[in-house]
């Protein structure tokens, strides 16, 4: 297995004109003598439209009606084509950029003088028939000077061709890696950024945590969850009466029913949130023991319609209130425990406490968004990062193929 070569990417055109020199000059200047041929040939067919613009010019001077119109055509075709030639650039300097740019317009120039030739040789036939052959041999010889000059470029020059392309090749490859070099820095920014950003939102979460575990907080949270429990037992105790107070909202106005302001808001209250009203009663909750009275009596005189069993249960729940103190444990167990929360919610500790985590979840809100932000961008370049890498080294290979078989040596192509 042959030595592999590693040669530095900034060395590549250095090192392979050196490889190559013996086999690109030669054909350079092979190149060079097959378009001077070619060149050559142009301008013998200038000659040759030289000679037409004589022959017409003498031949319009005779004043001949036959062949005056005639003479005239010739004169003009023959000018216009001295003047395609005539814009024919041969090129100083060789290579294969100049050598293409050459081929593709002397192509133009003879595609061009072929189809006007064939057009108006017509035309002035039978006439100027020496001047004519004379011109179609010059053409013949350019045109088969001209074959060989593009076969000899397609074919024999291609290798030099090939290792001229290596220094925009190597251009290339240097610009794709400029770009995965920017890529991966944006990446490695990103990334700090992230790490930033989780950092700050590990330092908030312990700052809740720490806000959280502070005695005044744990209570009150450990009170919410007793207010939590007692409301459910509210509503347990309550939940047999629960249809008369609904029923009992549109007798309130009625003769005979209606309630003072203060009742009329707390039966409200006994439906919406039974463990607030409850707890803001008076000792004997003396609002909900009236408003029990007057559905009693409506109950009684059949003003609220119930089932049977939604009636007895209802009537022995009314009972059990007002005769039986059912829920005296139940109003003080509320009562502390709502004094208590309100203590507690509007003590300096809380107050601050609060509007500092309320700050904190804002200013973490701000920071996960953001990281949400960059995990989004991080997907999306990650995809453009593999595609540049992919280019890269497709590039890189490509190169590395072109020079070893241009030098028929292994190369590796190092990347700086």
């Amino acid at each position: 297995m042959p030595e592999t070569l590693e040669i530095p990417l900034n060395a590549v055109n250095e090192w392979l004109n050196k490889e190559t020199t013996s086999i690109v000059e030669p054909l350079k200047a092979e190149a060079k003598k097959t378009l001077e041929d070619t060149q050559g040939k142009l301008e013998d067919l200038s000659e040759a439209c030289d000679k037409l613009l004589d022959d017409a010019e003498k031949e319009m001077a005779k004043g001949n009606r036959k062949t005056y119109r005639r003479a005239k055509f010739l004169y003009k075709l023959a000018g216009t084509f001295s003047d395609l030639i005539e814009e024919v650039t041969i090129p100083e300097e060789i290579n294969a950029k100049t050598l293409n740019e050459t081929s593709e317009q002397i192509k133009k120039t003879l595609k061009t003088i072929g189809q006007e030739r064939t057009k108006w040789f017509r035309a002035i036939s039978p006439y100027f028939i020496i001047s004519r052959r004379r011109f179609d041999v010059a053409l013949k010889r350019a045109d088969d000077s001209f074959r060989n000059f593009t076969d000899f470029l397609s074919d024999e020059y291609a290798k030099a061709e090939r290792a001229e392309g290596v220094s925009s090749k190597v251009e290339k490859l240097r610009q794709s890696l400029s770009e995965l070099n920017n890529a991966e820095k944006a990446k490695e920014e990103r990334k700090q950024n992230k790490e930033l950003l989780e950092k700050k939102i590990a330092q908030n979460q312990q700052k809740m945590q720490a806000i959280q575990s502070k005695g005044e907080v744990v209570e009150l949270a450990q009170l919410n969850a007793r207010i939590e429990e007692l409301t459910e037992t509210a509503k347990h105790e309550l939940r047999h009466i629960q249809k008369p107070f609904l029923k009992f909202q549109t007798l309130v106005n009625s003769p005979g029913y209606s309630l003072f302001p203060e009742a009329t808001n707390k039966l409200d209250e006994y439906l919406t949130n039974p463990f607030e009203a409850l707890a803001t009663e008076k000792e004997g909750f003396p609002l909900l023991r009236s408003i029990l009275q007057k559905i009693d009596a409506a109950l009684d005189n059949k003003k609220m319609k119930l089932k049977s069993s939604r009636l007895r249960k209802a009537k022995d729940q009314i009972c059990s209130i007002l005769n039986k103190a059912a829920l005296v444990s139940l109003h003080k167990d509320c009562s502390e425990a709502f004094s208590k929360k309100r203590e507690l919610s509007t003590s300096g500790i809380i107050s601050a406490s609060r509007d500092e985590r309320a700050e904190l979840q804002d200013r973490l809100k701000d920071l996960q968004r953001q990281k949400s932000l960059l995990d989004a961008r991080d997907a999306r370049f990650e995809k453009e990062n593999k595609e540049a890498r992919r280019k890269v080294d497709k590039q890189k290979r490509g190169l590395e193929k072109i020079v070893s078989d241009l030098s028929d040596k292994n190369v590796q192509i190092v990347i700086n």
